[in-house]
C-alpha cells in the first residue's frame, strides 16, 4: 500500500527540517568540515527525524516519503552542508534494493532496524579497478554450505566505518556470459554486538579533498562469511539488477544535493555581494557581478525544475532513467558552476577558511563523479532520446 502524503504533511516535514538545518547543522559544518570529524551528535537527531527511514515505507517504520518531498530535503541539508544529506542518502540506496528486492524475511528484519537508525550502511558496488562499469568487478562469493565465502576489496565506500550493515556486490559465477548475470548482492552485516568488526573485514578510511566528515573507505574481505540467507532475493545471478536499479533514486538525489550546494553559493554570494564594496558602492550594483549572480539563478532553478520532473515520474512508478539522468547531469553541473562564481564574488576571501564557501567549491565536483559520471549521464540521456524518437 502506498503510504499517503498530504501538502499539509510536505509542509510541516519540511518546516521542521528547515529548521534542523539553521538550528542544529549549519552552525557546526564548517568546524567539523576542517577538522575531518564525524558529526555523532546530528546523526543521533537525524534517527530521531526519521530520516534514516524517509523513504523506507511505512509498512517497516519509515516516513514512506516519496521522492519529490525527499529530494526537497536532501536539498536543503546540502545548501547548509553536503555531507550529512550522504550519511542518511548512502543509507537508504541499500535500503530500497532490500525493499524493492528482498524475500519477505529479509524486508522484515531488516528494513525496521534500518528505519531506526540501528543498523545503517550503504551499497557497497566500487572496487578499485571498477566504478562506473560494475560488470569488470573482482569480488567473489563462494557457497560453502549455509554460507557464502566473500573475497575482494570495495573502494569510496560511505557509511562503511561508522556504520554496521552493507550491500556488498559480488560475481558468484565469473564465467557467466554476459558477465552481469554472474553478479549477485549480499546483505553483509559487518560489526558484531559489541560494535567491532567481524573477522573477516578490514576497513581503511580514505583521506579526501572535500566530502570531509562523513566515513568514506576502502573496504577488504578476506574469507568472509555471510548466510546464504542473506543473499538479496534468495537467487544468484540478480545482483547487477538489483543494484543499478536504486541508482534512478540515487540519482535525483546527487542532483538534489548539487543543486543545494549550488543553491547554497548563490545564497552566500548574493548575502556578501550586499555587503562588499568597492569603489563607493556594493558589488551586486556592478553589472558584472550581476550578470554572475543571475546566472546562478538561474541554473538553481532549472535544476530545481528538473529534479521535480524525474521525482514525479519516479513515484508514479514510471521509468525516469533519462529524466534522473538530466537531473542528476543539471543539478551537479549546477553545483560546481555556482560554486565557481562565488569563488570569484568572494575574491581573496573565498580562500580563507572563515568563510563557507570554499568548502562548497571541495564538495562540488564530487557530485559530477558519484552515482555515475556526468559524461554517462549524457550517453544515457542520448540513448534514450534516439528510443524515444526511434524512426
Amino acid at each position: 500500500m502506498a503510504d499517503i502524503w498530504t501538502k499539509e504533511d510536505e509542509q510541516s516535514i519540511l518546516d521542521m527540517i528547515d529548521k534542523w538545518v539553521e538550528n542544529e547543522v549549519r552552525p557546526i559544518a564548517q568546524d567539523h568540515d576542517q577538522n575531518d570529524t564525524y558529526p555523532t551528535d546530528l546523526v543521533e537527531q537525524m534517527k530521531g527525524l526519521g530520516l534514516f527511514g524517509a523513504t523506507i515505507s511505512q509498512d517497516y517504520g519509515g516516513l514512506g516519503l516519496p521522492a519529490a518531498i525527499y529530494a526537497k530535503i536532501v536539498m536543503k541539508v546540502s545548501s547548509a552542508w553536503m555531507a550529512p544529506s550522504g550519511i542518511f542518502n548512502s543509507h537508504l540506496i541499500q535500503a530500497s534494493a532490500i525493499e524493492r528486492s528482498g524475500t519477505d524475511a529479509q524486508k522484515e528484519y531488516f528494513l525496521p532496524k534500518m528505519a531506526s537508525g540501528e543498523l545503517r550502511g550503504a551499497i557497497a558496488l566500487t572496487e578499485p579497478n571498477a566504478g562506473t562499469d560494475l560488470q569488470a568487478i573482482r569480488s567473489t562469493a563462494v557457497r560453502d554450505g549455509d554460507d557464502y565465502i566473500i573475497n575482494g576489496s570495495k573502494t569510496w565506500i560511505t557509511n562503511s566505518l561508522h556504520g554496521n550493515v552493507l550491500a556488498v556486490l559480488v560475481k558468484t559465477d565469473p564465467n557467466a556470459k554476459p558477465a552481469h548475470r554472474g553478479t549477485s548482492l549480499f546483505i553483509v552485516e559487518t560489526k558484531d554486538e559489541q560494535g567491532n568488526f567481524k573477522a573477516g573485514i578490514t576497513v581503511s578510511k580514505l583521506k579526501k579533498f572535500g566530502y570531509r566528515s562523513i566515513d568514506t573507505c576502502e573496504v577488504i574481505f578476506e574469507d568472509f562469511r555471510v548466510p546464504a540467507a542473506n543473499l538479496i532475493g534468495g537467487d544468484e545471478g540478480k545482483g547487477f539488477i538489483q543494484a543499478i536499479g536504486g541508482l534512478e533514486l540515487g540519482r535525483i538525489n546527487v542532483a538534489a544535493r548539487g543543486a543545494g550546494i549550488a543553491l547554497g553559493a548563490m545564497e552566500l554570494a548574493v548575502r556578501y555581494a550586499q555587503e562588499r564594496e568597492t569603489f563607493g558602492k556594493p558589488i551586486c550594483q556592478h553589472q558584472a557581478i550581476q550578470l554572475k549572480l543571475g546566472e546562478m539563478a538561474t541554473k538553481v532553478e532549472a535544476a530545481r525544475l528538473l529534479i521535480e520532473q524525474a521525482a514525479a515520474k519516479f513515484d508514479a512508478g514510471e521509468r525516469c532513467d533519462m529524466e534522473a539522468g538530466m537531473a542528476k547531469y543539471a543539478g551537479s553541473e549546477a553545483g560546481v558552476f555556482c560554486a565557481n562564481e562565488a569563488m570569484r564574488i568572494f575574491g581573496g576571501y573565498s580562500y580563507s577558511v572563515e568563510y563557507d564557501i570554499e568548502r562548497f567549491y571541495r564538495d562540488a565536483m564530487l557530485m559530477c563523479i558519484g552515482e555515475g559520471t556526468n559524461e554517462m549521464q549524457r550517453i544515457i540521456i542520448a540513448k534514450q532520446l534516439v528510443e524515444r524518437y526511434k524512426i
